[in-house]
């Protein structure tokens, strides 16, 4: 059994470091607008105690799934660049739709500012200004992180690859649990 319990982890478990990576940098890159770009000074833009965001994990991963062979494939550039920027921004708004109207029916609200000052959005919920940046985001994401991020995880010891996304997952599934209770 522990021979299938740490090749499952060895196959997928670079997936929870991609997933936990994405959602740190999620969280950097809010922050970051926060008190650089709009000087509003600091707020914790997670959902959850830690410093991540898992919309942009889960958005990542919804990339990778959705385009990751398109990016790869023998098009020529400029067709790989514009399919998966248009692919990206409608991925990443709708997941930014769903998880709005999931966390309001779970918390009574949705813990990002709305979009109701936005010249072209939906409810405040989603604008085309910020489908933009995801668009832009993915190809980014995409083009230049995931390789270094994939190169990086390769790099890891064997037992470091079974090990260290079980800690992660237990630590992600641990602050659910504490937000969710608290």
């Amino acid at each position: 059994m522990t021979v299938r319990w740490n090749q499952f982890w060895e196959r997928h478990g670079q997936v929870v470091l991609w997933f936990l990576a994405y959602s740190v940098l999620g969280w950097v890159y809010e922050v970051f607008l926060e008190v650089v770009v709009y000087r509003w000074g600091f707020s914790d833009r997670g959902v959850l105690f830690g410093p991540y965001c898992p919309v942009y994990g889960f958005g990542a991963l919804a990339f990778l799934l959705f385009f990751r062979k398109f990016t790869r494939s023998r098009r020529p550039l400029w067709v790989r660049l514009i399919g998966t920027f248009l692919g990206c921004m409608v991925v990443a708004t709708l997941i930014e739709l769903a998880s709005s109207y999931l966390l309001e029916w779970l918390t009574g609200s949705w813990p990002w500012q709305t979009y109701v000052d936005y010249g072209i959005q939906f409810q405040g919920r989603i604008a085309l200004s910020p489908s933009i940046r995801f668009g832009l985001g993915g190809l980014v994401f995409l083009f230049l992180l995931q390789p270094l991020l994939e190169r990086a995880t390769d790099a890891l010891p064997e037992k470091g690859r079974v090990v260290l996304p079980q800690i992660v997952t237990v630590w992600l599934l641990a602050d659910l649990c504490l937000t969710v209770v608290l």
